[in-house]
Formats: structure tokens, sequence, C-alpha cells
């Protein structure tokens, strides 16, 4: 009862501030043009729900998208439009002004939060750990997480990821989850497997799931596309690499019997041990069962400014390279995007670890 009760009160709330932006942008409108309040409060409220129609069917895939730039309008709408009421209270006569400068700002918000999401770059990092017993002198790893492959981060942006993967010439990729949008039937339908097969990598190219993966319920086909792209999706399992260094994909936080990481730690500790989880839920963990290489994604730094705020205090390392004792963890803003192909406060991006393995003391 009380989870009906919170639902309503959630729809309600949510629709009285529909209300109010349509209201808002209605009066703004009527200065220049006469609007048929009936007709403008139905597109407005299928422009409000889009995201949530656009689930009933993929054929709806036009609501989903309307509904994924909708979001910019409740993020920023609810700093902006409270603003310009209160201007409008002191300066009554200036709505065409204020009305002016809220739409030029969401334009700035559109275009440079589109550059940033669709123009990913690459973050560059040497770090040194202990050979142990590997063969290798060293490892350039390419680390990626929260593509999100669907209807806006689509085939032209995976075919970017390769591209500069690909350019780095790496040993090692690591596909940190969030690969698909919920749903792979998008990444099925659009051949992305095709543009997938192209990564090159000297030791393969792993991956783990995310949150997204198990909203979509489709894990099983989501293995296969990513088998049959040539990414070996790990999951709960620890792998010998190039005997040369362990391997581990952890399931994500979202399944609750997933292992512990204790159960996954290689039974002879005598190479380096690398670890994907795409949540970074509590590096304590990984620090304590002496992992050496921890990557994992998820936060996307928040996205869209100011939402790193948040993701500051829920995670320890929501962003980044952190060096814990003998623990070094990365965690990446991803390379794609949740909803709006919006980034503000940060960039679509990859990362090329360059990892040298030298005989020191443990």
């Amino acid at each position: 009862m009380k989870r009906i009760i919170g639902a309503i009160v959630a729809i309600l709330l949510y629709s009285a501030i529909v209300f109010y932006f349509g209201w808002g942008i209605s009066k703004w409108l009527e200065l220049y043009f006469p609007i048929n309040s009936w007709l403008f409060g139905v597109v407005w409220g299928l422009i409000a729900f889009g995201f949530v129609i656009g689930r009933f069917s993929h054929k709806l895939r036009l609501f989903s998208i309307i509904g994924s730039y909708w979001f910019i309008v409740m993020q920023y709408g609810i700093i902006l439009f409270p603003i310009a009421t209160l201007l409008l209270w002191i300066f009554p006569s200036s709505l065409n002004l204020i009305g002016w400068t809220v739409f030029l700002i969401f334009l700035f918000i559109l275009i440079f939060g589109t550059y940033n999401a669709y123009t990913p770059v690459v973050r560059e990092l040497s770090i040194v750990m202990p050979k142990k017993g590997s063969k290798l002198e060293s490892v350039n790893v390419v680390v990626a997480s929260d593509f999100h492959l669907g209807l806006l981060s689509n085939k032209a942006h995976l075919s970017r990821f390769v591209k500069k993967a690909n350019a780095e010439k790496p040993d090692l990729i690591l596909l940190a989850g969030d690969l698909v949008d919920d749903d792979p039937i998008w990444f099925v339908q659009n051949g992305m497997s095709e543009v997938m097969k192209q990564l090159e990598s000297t030791y393969g190219i792993y991956g783990v799931l995310g949150n997204h993966e198990y909203y979509g319920k489709k894990i099983p086909l989501l293995v296969e596309e990513m088998e049959a792209s040539n990414v070996r999706m790990l999951l709960d399992e620890t792998i010998l690499v190039a005997d040369s260094f362990y391997l581990t994909g952890r399931e994500d936080l979202t399944n609750k019997n997933r292992k512990q990481l204790s159960e996954l730690s290689p039974e002879e500790r005598d190479l380096p041990w690398f670890v994907m989880d795409h949540t970074p839920s509590n590096l304590l963990i990984p620090e304590k069962e002496k992992v050496d290489f921890h990557v994992s994604g998820h936060t996307h730094l928040g996205q869209m400014w100011p939402n790193h705020l948040f993701t500051r205090r829920i995670f320890e390392l929501d962003y980044g390279y952190r060096c814990k004792g003998s623990l070094h963890a990365i965690v990446s803003s991803g390379f794609g995007f949740w909803g709006p192909p919006i980034r503000l406060g940060s960039q679509s991006e990859l990362w090329s670890v360059n990892i040298k393995l030298e005989d020191v003391e443990v």
C-alpha cells in the first residue's frame, strides 16, 4: 500500500512540474501566435511522458528519443524556470526577454552538451606495479564503460570507439559494463556486432555486465551477441591471460547473488590480478583482497552538471584514478551516455593505461 501511495504522489508531483513548465512556455509562445490550450497540453504531455510511452513497444522508439531529450528540460528546467518566474514577478513586462534568455541557455546546453557526448577523448595514464611472476614487461590496456548502445549511442558512436581504441594498439581491452542501453535489440538490428568485431587486441577483449543489462532482462542474448563480436563476457569468473596475469569479471552489484570477490581470488597469487566491476561500490574490498588493477564505470561523473556533486558523495572514487596501497583503481565516466546525448561537466572517454611490470618489493 505504501508503494502505491508513493507512486501516486510521485506521479502527481511530476505532473505538477510538467504543467508548470508547459504553462510558462505556452505564455511565452502566445506572444507570437495563438495557442490552442488543449492541443498544446496533449502534445506537451506526450513529450513529457515519451520515455515511458516508448517502453511499451520498440515500434514507439520515436517517443523514446523524444523522452530522452526531455530529461534535459527536467534537469535544467528545475533550475531555470523558478528563476524565470521570480524575475517575472520583479519585472512583469519582461516575459519576451526572459523567455528568449531561457531558450538560448537551453540551446547552448544542447549544442555544447552534444559536442561533449559525441566527441570522445582518450585519457592516458602510466602506472607501475609488481611484476611478480609475469612474463611481460608491460601491458597496454584500453578501458571503457557505459556505452549504452542503442538508439542515440549508436553504431556511428561505436565506430568512434573502435577507431580510437585500435589507435592505442592495446594488449588488452576491458569493457566495464552497461554495454547496451537495457535491451540489446538495437545492437542486433543495427549490425553493431560487425563494428565491434573490428577491435584489435593482443590478448583479447573482455566485458562484464552492468546494471542496465539487468534492467533489460535479456542477458543471454547480450552475452551471445558479445561473444559473436569477439568480446568474452566474464560473469563472476577469473581466468588466466597469456600466462602473465589473472583477470576477473564480476557480476554487477544489481545481482544480489553475485559471488564475493574473495571467492573469485586466484588460487595462486603468483601473478598480477586485474578486476572488472561495473559499480565502484567499495574499494576497500579489492584493496583488502590485494587486487592490483581495478576498473569500473557506472557513475558517468554525473553526466550533466551538477550531478557530479551527488556521485562524489555516494562513491569513494566516482571518477578518475586512485592508488590505495597496492591497488590501482580507475573509474571511467563512460564512452556513451544514458538518456539524452548530452554531457556537461564530463566528456565521453576511454582510458589508455600503460602498466609497467617491474621487479619490486610487494
